[in-house]
């Protein structure tokens, strides 16, 4: 039976991480050179394998991948991955470059990296799965109580019981108000009782959900829990005043607690999004608008008298202005900066119905990507006259702002772009917004990108 502390675990992943990069070297050296490469005569490849192996070590324990929790996410286990094997890569680079290393195969290492990863990820992510069934069959559990039986206690006490892949065994209740309700049993008693409880059962985790104020109380559970080893973990209550996922976060001692999570707040996240859009915009304007770019010009000059581009004032990040380029869609008025298009406006041309229909109009903001005041991805820009307005109608609209504009945005793919009626789809365009703010990862800007590429083949009805 495998044992309940995560040492095991730890020294598993450890192993089988060393395991699998040799693994992968071993396929790269057998794609690469075949049978007829003889590997162990090779002193430099030898060299190499070990300082692949060195590498590595340090590079995981930099990131601290070993770190073992019993609430944890695939897409995080799958990021963390992803973040490590770059890092290998780069101190790799390094030493390659700084040793002068170049006489190595540059296919062997382009296939010892895809293998390690293909192999790193399926391991990883089938250990936790593995895990996770056997923690569901009540093995490798942690027995816990929850200490106060308020709102924060019976969510967690549901949590509990409905994730049973977690591996917590839930004891039942302490309180000095005794709770009633199906949802508050079992109840254990008074938090006097703990004590005498603690004696005689084993209590390995406590979750103390009592109200932060009872300062002298919750001190007194902290030192009974770490005078009896047992975990403590608090579960404060935030239903007062909102509801939703927090971050906590140290500066030097003094702890943060921040209302959303803000990926891009992260360096290399930021680094991420932004490496991408220089890559993706400039395949787009090399191989798509280099020679889409002409056709449509001489079609909106044959369509209508005027210039091919657009240019307009938007809000940018931290509410900056900056200028928004667009290919013309309709004809020269002034009431172009005041008035956005709504359906069947007579000042759409019709080549510009086409290109609204398809969000070909877009294309020139890959430039304003390019420079840095869009992103291919995230909350739409608006322009500043729309901007004012709403900030003082739609509660949290400003929060779009934290992040760079972006030509498509999740709000957009879901059905909320196109003329606004009403506040009530405007916050719903912003919500959309601030949830993309608060849970961006990189696979999401993708699958945002496909599903804009699709509705740009079969038309978007909201487009107009």
């Amino acid at each position: 039976m495998i044992k309940k502390y995560s040492k095991i675990f730890k020294a598993l992943h450890f192993v089988g991480d060393l395991i699998l990069l040799n693994l992968a070297i071993y396929l790269a050296i057998m794609t690469r050179f075949s049978d007829d490469f003889p590997f162990w005569l090779k002193d430099k490849y030898v060299v190499l394998l070990f300082v692949f192996n060195f590498v590595w070590v340090i590079s995981a324990n930099v990131l601290n991948i070993y770190e073992m929790y019993r609430v944890v996410r695939f897409s995080n286990v799958v990021w963390n991955l992803i973040k490590t094997v770059t890092l290998h890569l780069l101190l790799m680079a390094i030493f390659i470059v700084m040793l002068k290393w170049y006489y190595f195969s540059r296919e062997f290492l382009f296939y010892s990296y895809c293998y390690f990863g293909l192999l790193l990820v399926v391991f990883r992510v089938g250990f936790l799965v593995f895990v996770q069934r056997m923690r569901s069959k009540g093995m490798n559990t942690r027995n816990a109580v929850i200490i106060g039986a308020g709102a924060a206690g019976r969510e967690t006490r549901e949590l509990l019981l409905d994730h049973p892949e977690y591996g917590f065994k839930f004891l039942g209740y302490f309180d000095d108000m005794p709770p009633e309700g199906e949802d508050a049993t079992p109840f254990l008693g008074s938090i006097d009782n703990l004590e005498e409880y603690a004696r005689h059962h084993t209590i390995e985790e406590m979750f103390c959900a009592i109200p932060l104020a009872e300062t002298e109380k919750i001190r007194k559970l902290i030192r009974f829990a770490d005078n009896n080893m047992i975990r403590f973990k608090i579960i404060p209550d935030f239903s007062g005043f909102y509801h939703r996922r927090v971050t906590l976060e140290f500066y030097e001692e003094v702890p943060v607690l921040l209302r959303r999570s803000e990926p891009l707040e992260n360096a290399f996240n930021s680094f991420i999004k932004r490496a991408f859009d220089i890559v993706f915009s400039a395949f787009v304007i090399l191989f798509i608008m280099s020679w889409l770019s002409p056709i449509l010009a001489i079609l909106i000059r044959l369509g209508s008298k005027g210039p091919v581009f657009f240019t307009q004032k938007r809000s940018g990040k931290v509410n900056q202005e900056f200028w928004c380029w667009k290919f013309r869609t309709m004809e020269v008025n002034s009431d172009a900066d005041a008035v956005g298009a709504t359906k069947n406006d007579p000042r759409i041309t019709r080549i510009g119905k086409f290109l609204r229909h398809t969000s070909l109009d877009e294309l020139p903001q890959f430039y304003n990507v390019l420079l840095g005041n869009m992103s291919v991805v995230g909350p739409r820009p608006h322009m500043l006259k729309h901007t004012e307005e709403y900030a003082k109608i739609v509660d949290r609209f400003m929060v779009r702002h934290f992040v760079t504009p972006g030509i498509t945005g999740l709000a957009q793919v879901r059905g909320y772009r196109g003329e606004v009626k009403d506040s009530e789809l405007m916050y719903r365009r912003v919500r959309t917004d601030v949830w993309y703010i608060e849970n961006w990862s990189f696979l999401l800007d993708i699958q945002i990108i496909f599903k804009t590429i699709q509705l740009g083949f079969k038309g978007d009805k909201m487009a107009f």
